[in-house]
C-alpha cells in the first residue's frame, strides 16, 4: 500500500494520479455496448433470451423461464432460517423507517394578489432496478433500491438480476418478496438494461433505472440516459477513513479492507496526522491479508489504487477529503461531528470509533447507493426522492393574473416572442 505524505515535493500531482480513475468511456466497451442495445431494441424477448444463455449460461429454454412468480419469491423468504431471516426483516425495517422520513408531500400557497401555486409531487409509475447476481450476489442491494421505491408509492418496481449457470442467491429472492418487488427477470448485463429501457415483448418499459452494476451496466446506463432516468453511473466502492487520537489499529485496517475486498479496482484511503498510527494500520494491513478469504482481491486493490497518506493536521486532511469526494467517509476520533461539519463532499460520512462503514451497507437505515468516482460533489444519495417527481401549480384569479399578465406581456415582447405576448395581453386587457 503506497505512502504519501502532504510534505512531499510532488504531492499534489501522485495525490491527484490516486483519483484518476475512470470505467466506462473505453470505445470498444461503447460499441459493445451500443449494438447489445440495438439488437434488443430489435429483436426484443429473443435477444435477451440468446445474450443470457451465451453470457450467462443460463439453462433457460424459453424467454418465461427467465421470469420468477411471486410464489417463488415467498418461499425463498420463508426458507430462510430464522436468524437470517430477522436478520433481512430488521435490515429491511430500517431502510423504510429512514425513508419514511424523506417522503415529500405538494404543497400550495395563495399569494397577495389572489393566484395560487404550489407544487404536486407524485411517484414514478414503473422502476426497474439492477442487482447484482450469482450465488456471491447481494440481497442489501435490493433492500436499498425496492425500499424507497416502495416508500414512494411507484406501483410497479421490475427487478433484474443476473443468474450464472441459473443459480441465484436465495436471499436475493427473499429480499424481493420482503421490500414488495412487483416482478423479477433473471436478467444481467446490458441486455438487461436495454430490456427496461425499451421494453420487449415480456418486459414493460420503465421510467427510472437504478442499482449497482459491471462497467457494461453502467456504460449501458449511461447510453439509456434521456429515454429513461437513472440514479447515476456509478463506479468502483471507495472509502476513505481519517482517525486520530485513540483508535485501534486493527479495527481501522479491517475498515480500510472492508471495501478494497469488493473489487480489485476499488479504493481504500487512510489518512491521519498521525505517523505511528499510519505504521500500525499498515502493518494490521498485512496481517489481516493473511487471513481473508478475498485477499487476493484486497491486495490488488490496494496495490493500484488504495493509500496510507500523513498530513500535518486535521485542517489539511479537510481539505483532501473535499477534493476526493468519497463515496464513503470515516471519521474516527472524539469530535467527529464537529468535523463533520467541513465536510461538504461525501456521499455517506460515519462518525466516531464505533460506526464502521459495514454497518450503513447492511442496516443503519440510509441508502448505500452512494456517488462514487468525486460525484458526490454534486450528487446524493439514492432516495426516495428519486422515484418522485414535481409538478408545478399555478392557478390565477380574474384579479390577480393583470400584474402578472402585464409584467409577461413587458418581458415577452423584450425576448422578440410575439405570442408570448398577446398571449399575456388577452388577460390584463379588458
Amino acid at each position: 500500500m503506497r505512502r504519501l505524505s502532504t510534505q512531499d515535493q510532488n504531492f499534489k500531482q501522485a495525490f491527484a494520479d490516486l483519483l484518476a480513475f475512470e470505467t466506462v468511456s473505453d470505445p470498444e466497451l461503447l460499441k459493445t455496448v451500443d449494438q447489445i442495445i440495438a439488437d434488443v431494441r430489435q429483436h426484443g424477448d429473443a435477444h435477451v433470451l440468446k445474450l443470457t444463455q451465451q453470457f450467462d449460461r443460463h439453462p433457460a429454454h424459453q424467454f418465461s423461464d427467465l421470469e420468477l412468480t411471486q410464489a417463488e419469491l415467498k418461499a425463498a423468504f420463508e426458507g430462510l432460517n430464522s436468524e437470517v431471516r430477522e436478520a433481512l426483516e430488521f435490515a429491511a425495517e430500517r431502510i423504510r423507517e429512514f425513508h419514511q422520513a424523506q417522503k415529500q408531500e405538494g404543497w400550495t400557497y395563495v399569494d397577495a394578489l389572489g393566484n395560487t401555486l404550489g407544487q404536486k409531487v407524485t411517484p414514478l409509475d414503473r422502476v426497474g432496478i439492477y442487482v447484482p447476481g450469482g450465488l456471491a450476489s447481494y440481497p442489501s442491494s435490493v433492500l436499498m433500491n425496492a425500499v424507497p421505491a416502495h416508500v414512494a408509492g411507484v406501483p410497479e418496481i421490475i427487478m433484474v438480476v443476473p443468474a450464472p449457470n441459473g443459480e441465484l442467491n436465495p436471499l436475493v429472492l427473499a429480499a424481493a418478496h420482503l421490500a414488495g418487488v412487483t416482478r423479477v427477470f433473471t436478467i444481467g448485463g446490458a441486455q438487461a438494461v436495454a430490456a427496461l429501457a425499451y421494453g420487449t415483448e415480456t418486459i414493460p418499459s420503465v421510467d427510472k433505472i437504478t442499482g449497482p452494476g459491471n462497467r457494461f451496466v453502467a456504460a449501458a446506463k449511461r447510453a439509456v440516459f434521456g429515454q429513461v432516468g437513472i440514479d447515476m453511473i456509478a463506479g468502483p466502492s471507495e472509502i476513505l477513513v481519517y482517525a486520530e487520537g485513540e483508535n485501534d489499529a486493527k479495527w481501522l485496517a479491517m475498515d480500510v479492507l472492508s471495501q478494497a475486498e469488493h473489487d480489485t479496482v476499488a479504493q481504500a484511503i487512510f489518512i491521519t496526522p498521525d505517523e505511528q498510527l499510519l505504521n500500525e494500520v499498515a502493518q494490521a494491513v498485512e496481517e489481516h491479508l493473511a487471513v481473508l478469504p478475498k485477499a487476493e482481491i484486497a491486495r490488488t486493490s490496494i496495490a493500484n489504487r488504495g493509500a496510507l497518506v500523513l498530513v500535518k493536521d486535521r485542517q489539511e486532511a479537510i481539505d483532501l477529503i473535499n477534493q476526493v469526494a468519497p463515496e464513503h467517509l470515516e471519521l474516527c476520533l472524539d469530535e467527529a461531528q464537529e468535523m463533520a461539519e467541513d465536510i461538504r463532499h461525501a456521499g455517506a460520512i460515519f462518525m466516531g470509533r464505533y460506526t464502521p462503514e459495514a454497518i450503513g451497507d447492511y442496516c443503519a437505515g440510509p441508502n448505500h447507493v452512494l456517488p462514487t468516482s468525486g460525484t458526490a460533489r454534486f450528487s446524493s444519495p439514492l432516495g426516495v426522492y428519486d422515484f418522485q417527481k414535481r409538478s408545478s401549480l399555478i392557478m390565477c384569479s380574474k384579479a390577480g393574473v393583470k400584474p402578472l399578465a402585464k409584467t409577461a406581456d413587458i418581458l415577452a415582447q423584450q425576448e422578440s416572442l410575439d405570442a408570448h405576448a398577446r398571449s399575456a395581453r388577452y388577460r390584463y386587457q379588458d
